[in-house]
């Protein structure tokens, strides 16, 4: 039960999470010494011995880690940067409660917040991928069959079932399903013959069927219309779902329409996720038909989905309804100037939006405008707009300047592999000028920039407090401006994105250079695990509020 991605724009990409051991051995170091050496904090609240901070440390380490560790299962094809972010945000916030509740009350209360992660949380995807057996499924599940456990979510993900294991799982799951709110079963048929796997989701789906679900994650699990309608009583019984993940599931056109068929409600779904399927403009039809009767809908996710301009116009008139809308991620799609036309329409009337992704959608100048024109009078509290590899040119940069303007609470901004030049580069830098004191990553890679584009552009961004990552790799930028532009930087360190990339000679060649889709456009300065280290290295004891 295969399931193959949409290879359009597939930029190659590392991952910075998980943290290697090693990492996570620094870290544990830092909080420790944090925790004992003398600061302002230790003097106002005192100073642990070496022996319990050491233990205070990997207790809120392992908590955070934990915390982040959930972040990513939620964007598992991400490259992790929000993970490490609220990982190192974390351990900063719970080692300042850790100083400020005294020496007496530290161990207790971290006891306790482990405590009730492991009552209320019983996870067995750490550690290797791996099919399981039934003896082996009866030791890791015997937890749940302890009376009075207080479990309410699961996650059996990354383990793979074979029938006898599901014969275990069953009967427990039949007891334990009226105390669970969240269950995650993505990756648990993994390497099972198709006539297994769909049997073993015919016995989990019927020992779940009544559970009242706030959350269910069926992703990559290759599902395809078999696979869905194998979940049918679960899907048919839920009617309070807040949350629902059905990525890398091989969600064709008729798989989608039997999604749409066997959720009775959706009236409290809030996130909707449909990442790297074979959806197809028809199959985007159905999924249209449910967000339509999700009025609550927060986050919605329809990115690779294979989903042209008939689809994209269905999707985005149906998410003129969802007047909620904080987050929506469309990239990789055929959508083209028609349905960027009709997500503008959509923009208008979401006031709430945080993050928009709208990468690799071929909008061009037409539907980019429209877009921008929306969104400037709409989304005041905007944060992220991703507009990458859309054919946009200088044309288009008034319209998208006078939007960026008018969003002082942006913090990323990705307009690369696009064809803005120095032109459209400036304007767009001239509309980060003033104020956005909140922006940390701007990455206008591959967009044919020369060497007056770049220096107006790090002159600019290089002022914002707490910037991270310039990227305008990938351009036609000469030896002279790269080293211009460096020389701008040299004050910050690890801030200024690699030029690898970079051709000094392509100036010669005007508008004809070869749009490479190998190589990392957007990752930036962030590629490694050195880096990853580096930015635990900086942590600092969060501030007072």
């Amino acid at each position: 039960m295969e399931t193959t991605s949409n290879s359009k724009h597939r930029p190659f990409s590392i991952k910075l999470w998980p943290p290697s051991e090693s990492t996570r051995l620094v870290l544990v170091q830092r909080l420790t010494n944090n925790l004992s050496s003398n600061s302002i904090f230790t003097q106002k609240y005192g100073a642990l011995n070496k022996e319990d901070a050491e233990e205070n440390a990997k207790k809120i380490e392992d908590i955070a880690f934990n915390v982040a560790n959930e972040q990513y299962d939620r964007e598992p094809d991400g490259d992790g940067g929000a993970a490490v972010q609220l990982y190192a945000k974390e351990c900063s916030k719970l080692l300042l409660e850790v100083l400020k509740r005294g020496p007496e009350e530290k161990e207790k209360e971290l006891a306790s917040q482990n405590n009730a992660s492991a009552e209320t949380f019983f996870d067995i995807s750490k550690g290797q991928r791996a099919f399981i057996k039934a003896e082996e499924a009866e030791n890791l599940l015997r937890p749940l069959k302890e009376p009075g456990n207080s479990y309410t979510k699961i996650c059996f993900s990354n383990r793979s079932f074979g029938l006898e294991a599901a014969r275990v799982a069953e009967p427990i799951l039949v007891s334990l399903k009226n105390q669970l709110k969240e269950i995650d079963l993505s990756d648990f048929i993994a390497g099972r013959p198709e006539t297994e796997a769909l049997e073993v989701m015919n016995i989990f789906s019927a020992a779940l069927e009544g559970s009242v679900l706030k959350s269910l994650n069926l992703s990559n699990n290759a599902l395809g219309e078999k696979g869905v309608r194998a979940f049918c009583s679960l899907l048919k019984s839920q009617s309070c779902l807040e949350e629902l993940y059905l990525m890398n599931d091989g969600i064709s056109e008729e798989a989608a329409k039997a999604v749409c068929e066997l959720i009775p409600s959706t009236e409290k779904l809030k996130v909707l996720h449909f990442h790297n399927n074979m959806t197809g403009d028809e199959g985007a039809l159905a999924i249209s038909d449910v967000v339509k009767r999700s009025p609550f809908l927060e986050d919605f996710r329809c990115s690779s989905t294979r989903v042209g301009s008939g689809g994209g116009v269905a999707l985005a008139k149906a998410l003129e309804s969802c007047t909620n809308l904080k987050k929506l991620d469309l990239r990789d799609n055929m959508f083209g100037v028609e349905a960027g036309i009709a997500l503008s329409k959509a923009f208008s009337k979401h006031l709430d939006l945080v993050e928009v992704y709208l990468s690799y959608l071929n909008l061009e100048d037409e539907g980019t405008v429209a877009i921008a024109n929306a969104l400037k009078e709409s989304a005041p509290s905007l944060e992220v707009l991703e507009m990458a590899g859309n054919d946009i040119t200088a044309d288009a940069a008034p319209t998208i300047a006078a939007c960026i303007a008018a969003k002082q609470h942006l913090t990323k901004l990705n307009l690369a592999e696009n064809e803005l030049k120095d032109e459209g580069t400036i304007q767009i830098s001239k509309a980060l000028e003033e104020g956005h004191t909140l922006l940390k990553e701007v990455d206008m890679s591959t967009n044919f920039i020369r060497r007056a584009g770049a220096w107006h552009l790090a002159q600019v961004v290089v002022q914002k407090p707490g910037f991270r990552l310039l990227n305008i790799n990938g351009n036609i930028i000469s030896d002279d401006g790269v080293d211009e532009v460096k020389e701008v930087f040299k004050k910050y360190p690890g801030v200024l994105g690699s030029f690898d990339e970079n051709d000094p000679e392509g100036g010669d060649d005007d508008d004809d250079d070869d749009d490479d889709d190998d190589g990392e456009k957007s990752g930036g300065g962030e590629a490694n695990e050195d880096e990853l280290e580096s930015k635990m290295k900086n942590l600092e004891v969060g501030q007072e509020e």
